[in-house]
């Protein structure tokens, strides 16, 4: 016998696919990733757009960024951050080159999936007081019931001033749930589709049982919640009308295995594509060319209104950017590209069949890069060009980046979108790569570490290219 090997097996190794896990390459890829995962776990803590926002400005800061002058010209290194309303950021270093010879840009959503509370939230039924919700998102509402909740976001106050509430996280605060029934009564809710089990009127949030002590008040339940509510945060009911309030998922962001190689955590779509992207835009000391890093928000309910991707806040601030140094908008964002940080679906052994074999992706293969999203026939989608495929992946090799390429899921059932589309409308080449995601939209998703911190690595390699656009 001969260990050497034949003319096929050596022609096959030359030129055919042979995905493998990252694990089996460099097994002690694992230790490197879970450090650099213990930040992202603290960063899921913040769980809807402006705790992202708040969160970050403070690192910012440290890391030397300052916010954007517009009109200032920017040396090469210098970093700068502009909010949008307190729900969106852009992050930039500034490269050597002008910025028209393009830019290189990623966005991510901070927004995820959950339970907005409506204009006229609180109610009493049965002695019972209840928060009705707005469902925020792509969710399946049975999922939604008797698990904790935590309840966050901004009040403003007739005064003008503004309170913010984030409460049922900790384990000394109050919880929140809604209630399901049980089964033994449950025959007729068990024969029904799953999208009718639970309907949306019925995702009313439980937050009391105790009346206020006065027998000449009526729905004496909802007034001793209220009381609670005045007296901790100043909150009248007509408050609630200019309001932005939640419920979210109270679990907090956890190893998962035995080997802890994953993690579980709720709001993974889209923070694990923006912690990736965050760390690699700190990471970025002198590039070629000029980062922009960008949290959206809205992707999860079609990118619209003003601090949404559709909104022109994106647009005109490159425009800001190609006045100070003398040419035009159009001029710099056709020299750009962009990588549209999202979430792929991960192949799940326990539902194979909505998957296609050869064009699924898997946990520990690397970020999955979508070529285009979309539903059946492509509809809504954007697709990127052979070229600008090309040049995302020489990067990637260059840098000894580990990816997989992928669909959703089978062509016929189903499908999503990105923001890619929104970001290509203004003539930059654009492609989707993220982190693949067992549990989409569910309350607890679940990434692997190694996928995560290879993000990381294929977006910080993209940032210090001084490949330039030549398509």
């Amino acid at each position: 016998m001969t260990d050497e090997k034949t003319k096929g097996q050596l022609l096959a190794e030359d030129i055919l696919v042979k995905p493998k896990s990252i694990g089996e390459g460099d097994n002690s890829f694992l230790a490197e990733a879970s450090e650099f995962c213990e930040g992202y776990k603290r960063f899921l803590a913040n769980k809807t757009e402006r705790e992202v926002v708040e969160y970050v400005i403070p690192i910012l800061k440290e890391k030397g960024y300052i916010e954007y002058v517009p009109g200032k010209v920017y040396s090469a290194g210098e970093k700068f951050y502009k909010v949008n309303r307190g729900k969106t950021i852009l992050m930039c270093t500034k490269g050597r080159r002008p910025v028209a010879d393009g830019i290189r840009v990623t966005v991510a959503h901070i927004d995820s999936p959950r339970l907005d509370f409506k204009p006229h939230p609180l109610f009493e039924d049965a002695e019972m007081a209840y928060f009705k919700t707005h469902y925020y998102g792509g969710i399946k509402k049975y999922q939604w019931t008797t698990i904790p909740l935590s309840i966050r976001g901004v009040v403003m106050l007739k005064d003008g001033s503004s309170v913010t509430i984030r409460v049922g996280e900790e384990e000394d605060e109050p919880s929140f749930c809604i209630t399901d029934l049980l089964p033994h009564l449950a025959q007729n809710q068990m024969s029904k589709t799953a999208a009718k089990v639970v309907e949306g009127e019925q995702l009313n949030i439980l937050i009391g049982s105790w009346p206020y002590d006065d027998e000449k008040v009526g729905k004496k339940v909802k007034l001793a919640i209220m009381a609670i509510l005045n007296e901790k945060y100043g909150i009248r009911e007509c408050d609630f009308e200019s309001a932005e309030l939640c419920a979210v998922p109270a679990f907090k962001a956890r190893d998962m295995g035995f080997d802890r190689s994953m993690v579980a955590g709720y709001g993974q779509d889209d923070s694990v594509c923006a912690y990736a992207e965050f760390m690699a835009e700190l990471d970025t000391v002198d590039p070629e060319f000029t980062t922009m890093t960008i949290f959206a928000d809205k992707e999860e309910t079609g990118s619209d209104g003003v601090t949404g991707m559709r909104s022109y806040f994106f647009r005109d601030f490159v425009e800001d950017l190609a006045q100070a140094e003398g040419v035009e908008v159009r001029h710099v964002l056709q020299k750009s590209v962009c990588l549209s940080c999202d979430v792929g679906s991960a192949f799940d052994p326990a539902f194979p069949e909505v998957h296609e074999m050869n064009n699924a992706a898997f946990l520990n293969y690397g970020p999955v890069i979508s070529k285009y999203d979309g539903s059946r026939g492509k509809y809504s989608t954007n697709d990127a060009s052979a070229e600008m495929m090309s040049y995302l992946l020489t990067i990637l090799r260059e840098a000894d980046v580990q990816w997989q390429i992928a669909e959703l899921g089978k062509i016929d059932l189903g499908g999503g979108g990105t923001i890619a589309s929104e970001i290509s409308v203004h003539n930059i080449d654009t492609v989707d790569i993220g982190v693949p995601v067992l549990s989409m939209h569910a309350p607890v998703e679940v990434t692997a570490k190694a996928d995560v911190y290879m993000l990381y690595k294929a977006i910080f390699a993209v940032y210090n290219s001084t490949r330039p656009k030549d398509f």
